[in-house]
């Protein structure tokens, strides 16, 4: 497994987990957060993709926290509100190190081309749990299951850019009691 990621990127990215679209996601979520971001991962697919996708968003969510070092001078709190065609997503977190997940995100089908939607909620876990920040993702409406899953990924990315970006004004770590 190699994940590396850049937060002040120019949404590079390579990404290769043999799920393609798991690919697709991650590649939004890189291109909407301005993220560099390089994934390859090898697992057990001939099982099912349940292990690949969590040792993904494991990797993703340590390399995500690796890159906030103490969290000084970021935002810390975002959120986004992205539509999809007739898919409306919505995400908002806070980078402030207590690990935290709400996800509703409702899937008419099991499957998105090779990826087990089961899996989505599952992966947005993982990396907040990893990742140390508290994420509530919604799916608000849609009929298209590729739509509400892109929106959700384009979501995240946007509301991580904000969150991540570096506040001029703050020099400290933005909490009232001085750490996170």
């Amino acid at each position: 497994m190699e994940v590396v990621l850049s937060l002040d990127g120019k949404s590079e990215y390579e990404i290769e987990t043999g799920i393609p679209f798991f690919d697709h996601m991650l590649s939004h979520l890189a291109l909407h957060g301005l993220f560099d971001l390089t994934v390859r991962a090898q697992g057990d697919l001939e099982v099912d993709e349940h292990h690949t996708v969590e040792d993904v968003a494991i990797c993703l969510g340590k390399a995500l926290d690796e890159a906030l070092g103490e969290r000084e001078g970021i935002v810390r709190v975002a959120h986004s509100c992205v539509p999809m065609d007739e898919a409306l997503a919505f995400v908002a977190l806070d980078l402030g190190g207590r690990a935290y997940a709400v996800v509703e995100a409702d899937f008419a089908t099991p499957r998105i081309g090779s990826l087990a939607t089961s899996l989505i909620p599952h992966f947005l876990e993982t990396l907040a749990y990893h990742a140390r920040m508290s994420l509530h993702a919604r799916v608000v409406y849609g009929r298209d299951d590729h739509h509400k899953a892109e929106a959700l990924f384009k979501a995240l990315g946007r509301a991580l850019d904000a969150a991540t970006s570096i506040e001029p004004r703050r020099t400290d770590v933005p909490s009232t009691k001085g750490i996170l």
